[in-house]
């Protein structure tokens, strides 16, 4: 009994964690929405995500951001289920 109610607590703790972030599509979110919903990328980074796309277009994967600069192969891969790449559509 002491067990499962140790196990459900570590589970109630956890919760919020698995809540933090979401997905973003990279591609056409605004600085503030990528930095709520990456880890580890702060309004910083974010802003230059979004200056990096305005200046070379797009991008094509989520391996991509590691181009910009401050943003490591660890951010991505940390990210990488959060991260979509949907090219935004022509008006």
């Amino acid at each position: 009994m002491r067990f499962l109610t140790t196990a459900a607590a570590i589970v109630l703790m956890s919760l919020p964690m698995l809540a933090f972030a979401g997905q973003v599509n990279i591609n056409t979110a605004d600085a503030e929405t990528i930095a709520a919903q990456l880890n580890g990328v702060g309004l910083s980074k974010a802003r230059a995500i979004v200056e990096y796309r305005s200046k070379h277009g797009p991008f094509k994967s989520a391996d991509d951001l590691s181009l910009v600069k401050g943003i490591g192969e660890r951010t991505v891969d940390k990210n990488r289920a959060d991260i979509q790449v949907a090219t935004p559509k022509k008006k």
